[in-house]
Formats: C-alpha cells, structure tokens, sequence
C-alpha cells in the first residue's frame, strides 16, 4: 500500500504493480515516468512515493538543492494538486520548491497559474526517433552508421539474443569490468549509474523488462535494456558497449529497435544531460522530436 500525503515512504519494488498501473493510464511521453527508471535510480536520488486523492506524487529527497518533486501523475485538470505539492516543498524547507522534468501536459494545464515560473531545461530533454530510422539507417544522413556497421559486421562474427534473468550475470560481468577500466569507485556519477545498471539486471524479471544483448566469440560485449514507455513508443533505459570494439555500440542500437520495439512507431533514448559528447552521439541518430522538459517554480513573493 502507497503513502497518504502528506506521509511519503520509499519506492519498493513491491510497489511496482501499482505505480506502473498509473503510469499506463497517464501515458507518458517522458522517460522519467517509469517505475524502472524510479526503482535503479532510487539510492541516487532517494526517491520517495505518496498518492494524494487521485494523483501519484514523486519526490527525489537526495539533490544539490534539496528535495524535488516530479509532475503529478494522474488525471488532468492538475493546477490544484500542483500548487499543494509546491506548498508541501516549501514547508519542508529543503530549498527552493519546484517540479522537475515536466512535461509539457502538465505545462498547458497550468498556462493561466500566473504565480508559477516554468522554464524549459534542455539538458533533460528526451530525444525521440523514428523505429524504422534507428533499424533501417537510410539515407545519406545514415551514411556514416551504416560504415560503422558494415566495418564492425566484416570484423566480427556475432550472435544477437535476448536479454533474460538466465544471462543477465554474463551482462554483470560486463559491467564489472567496464568499471575496473573506468575505475567507478572513484567516480560518483559512474558509481551510481554502476549500481543502477545492477539493479536492472538483477531485477530484470521483475521489473517485466525488455533487453537485447551481443556476444562475440561467445563473450557478452554489448546489451541493452528498455521497456515500452506507452502505447506507441519504447524507451531505452540502459545501453553499454565495449567501446574498443569499432561499430558497435551502433550495432547494438539498431539490433536492439529491430527486435524489441519493432511494434511501436517511436524510441524515446532519453536526456544527454548537459554532457557535450552524450548530445552529440544522440543527435548524429537524427531525432525525429524531442520530449521536452520543464522547471516549474512558485514566484517569490
């Protein structure tokens, strides 16, 4: 059973049923609007759960400037649950009170609350494509994905295989070792998306998850994990890659669209972040749309 508001509690994984069944009937357009994306990530950001009246409230309770709401996720008009959830933060007194990665919904339903703030935030903006352009790569804008592929195919001899719970620890040995050569322990940021990574594999079953992996002489040397975020779009939560290894981080990506999300018209890859490398990798796949985002505050007084 999920909190009451004002009570929050941590998620669990024995919430799953419940939040996922409202995300479903939201249909989000946002990668954060996902229990997966909740559950990994929720020793990084402390994510806390709470229903009030009709609507799901999220908070991250660990951030640079305190605790953090993301947008209520129920039915729409929402101004009002808006404005008691800002309210809340701002009694907590743990910074500045916002909403984060806001969707743009939840931004046309405020369009007449004239004491709010709302700023977009590019660097959380999902990038969005095209199933048939990630497997297909046509055209000269593909030109240079296809070299890769075709360099990588007449290099190596490789097998593409779902991803389940029986070789989810060949995907762990990875990992491990893609750490040990980027020495995660001494960076926070890959440390955390180490223990993120783990959390998917480890709970792959349980979390209902998509995934796809390639072995190379029988070594696991590319996977990645998704789901369907709603009715016409997948969304790719984790995509590793050994990056030695010419070609195929694009191999993995386009094998990855064809077979796991080959009934739905778009994949959402979510956010670079604000990294300049990440932005430029997303961009060079020619993103049909972008998911934007947005901050929304309460105007000082």
């Amino acid at each position: 059973m999920l909190a009451r508001f004002p009570e929050f509690r941590p998620i669990s994984l024995v919430d799953r049923p419940a939040v996922q069944d409202w995300f479903w009937k939201y249909q989000p357009e946002t990668s954060e609007l996902t229990f997966t994306n909740l559950f990994i990530w929720r020793a990084h950001y402390r994510v806390m759960l709470s229903v009030y009246s009709d609507w799901l409230l999220i908070v991250f309770s660990r951030t640079i400037n305190g605790a953090v709401g993301l947008p209520p996720v129920g039915p729409s008009p929402r101004e009002a649950v808006t404005h008691t959830f800002l309210d809340w933060l701002k009694d907590m007194g743990q910074g500045e009170s916002r909403l984060e990665r806001c969707d743009a919904r939840l931004v046309s339903e405020l369009a007449g609350a004239g004491d709010l703030t709302i700023e977009p935030v590019r660097d959380d903006f999902d990038y969005v494509y095209r199933t048939e352009d990630l497997v297909g790569l046509a055209g000269r804008r593909y030109h240079a994905k296809r070299n890769f592929i075709n360099t990588f195919r007449s290099n190596n001899h490789f097998t593409y295989e779902d991803l389940t719970q029986d070789n989810a620890a060949a995907c762990q040995k990875m990992v491990e070792m893609w750490c040990q050569q980027r020495r995660c322990e001494e960076d926070l940021g890959l440390s955390d998306e180490n223990i993120a990574v783990n959390e998917a594999l480890e709970n792959f079953a349980n979390l209902k998850l998509k995934g796809g992996l390639i072995r190379i002489d029988g070594r696991v040397e590319a996977f990645a994990i998704g789901e369907l975020l709603n009715n016409s779009t997948g969304v790719v939560h984790i995509e590793k890659a050994n990056p030695e290894i010419r070609g195929l981080y694009a191999v993995i990506n386009q094998q990855f669209a064809a077979h796991a999300f080959e009934q739905v018209p778009f994949v959402n890859r979510e956010q670079d972040l604000g990294d300049l490398s990440l932005r430029q990798a997303k961009e060079s796949y020619q993103p049909d749309h972008m998911a934007e985002k947005y901050r929304i505050r309460l105007k000082s007084a």
